[in-house]
């Protein structure tokens, strides 16, 4: 295993209910770590600041965490392979990231500057195009398999960005919603799924129900994150509610509202026509959506995609790596409150 530069920036620790497997997975996350270092000091100086730049800010590395969950369905989780395949993920979602941030314009990310903010939309580009190459060198060591596999996951990754970009046009816009959350969100967790069972040498039924669990779930972050951003207070949630709104994002219970046949959503249609600029305005428009049936509508379809998640689940042994990712999907939803 390769071992990058040491960093103040601790490895993300998780307790998943059983003493072993949690030390097993923060073991595993700790040479991620390392890899991901590793392979993020290896280009010339004036390279290097910028891709480390947000991995170092932190983040939650949920799917390289996902990914080694993942390969305990499979006799080699302790294959090298697994702890390459979770760094591929996490170095894809990196590169996302920088390329989202150019397109939002973005100017904070993780607690920190946004690389576009900090040097420029061109070297936030490049820095995530980098980190694309370095995947690419890690992915066709790992097989052909993995190279074709991430050819499909980044062509559906791209076409979400367009489509959000492109808006919902005449289309419906909560079925616009949707295909552009599984496309930027779902399909990179469903691959952490796939990947860490993979290279873990789990048989096919196996990896596929670990890939839809990893669609599902995605799903179910984002539409909770959504609901989070609209429907919390900033001491429980550390966001400012209605960030969304302020930029003219309107997520899911925000359209379920806006298409209600009532006052309310009457009110709302009229107010929300662009990015609210202020703060009376978005007091405004959380107070109407908390008067709406936007939330209801939105968990209905986090209870969908859970209740799709637990029947993959019911595909797999059951075992300390299932219970883990059944416990997943209650903390997911605990979270709205």
């Amino acid at each position: 295993m390769s071992h990058g530069e040491t960093s103040t920036t601790p490895t993300p620790q998780v307790d998943l209910g059983d003493p072993q497997l949690t030390a097993t997975i923060n073991d595993g996350l700790s040479q991620v770590e390392q890899l991901l270092r590793a392979e993020l000091s290896g280009g010339e100086d004036f390279i290097t600041d910028k891709v480390q730049h947000l991995a170092v800010a932190g983040g939650k590395r949920f799917r390289p965490m996902f990914a080694l969950l993942a390969s305990q369905f499979g006799p080699h989780w302790q294959s090298d392979k697994v702890v390459q395949a979770a760094v591929v993920v996490e170095m894809i979602h990196l590169a996302t990231l920088y390329h989202d941030d150019v397109m939002d314009e973005a100017d904070k990310r993780r607690g920190v500057p946004s690389a576009n903010a900090r040097w420029d939309n061109s070297m936030a580009i490049l820095a995530g195009d980098f980190l694309l190459a370095q995947a690419s060198r890690i992915m066709a060591e790992l097989g052909t398999d993995t190279v074709s596999h991430f050819a499909d996951t980044f062509g559906t990754l791209v076409t979400g960005q367009m489509r959000e970009t492109v808006g919902a046009g005449d289309g419906d816009p909560v079925e616009h919603y949707m295909n552009v959350i599984r496309e930027k969100t779902g399909v990179l967790i469903a691959s952490a799924g796939y990947l860490g069972s993979l290279h873990a040498g789990a048989d096919a039924a196996t990896v596929e129900a670990l890939r839809r669990y990893g669609y599902a779930i995605g799903m179910v972050f984002q539409i909770v994150d959504d609901i989070i951003d609209i429907f919390s207070d900033a001491t429980q949630s550390g966001k400012t509610p209605g960030t969304d709104l302020r930029e003219g994002v309107f997520t899911l219970p925000v359209l379920y509202a806006l298409a209600e046949d009532s006052a309310v959503g009457e009110q709302l249609r009229a107010l929300l026509t662009g990015p609210l600029t202020e703060d009376a305005e978005v007091e405004q428009a959380l107070d109407l959506l908390a008067q709406s049936t936007g939330k209801q509508k939105a968990l209905g379809d986090v209870h969908h995609y859970l209740a799709e998640a637990e029947a993959q689940l019911d595909l797999l042994p059951d075992g300390k790596a299932t219970q883990a990712l059944r416990s997943l999907s209650g903390f997911t939803v605990s979270r709205v409150g």
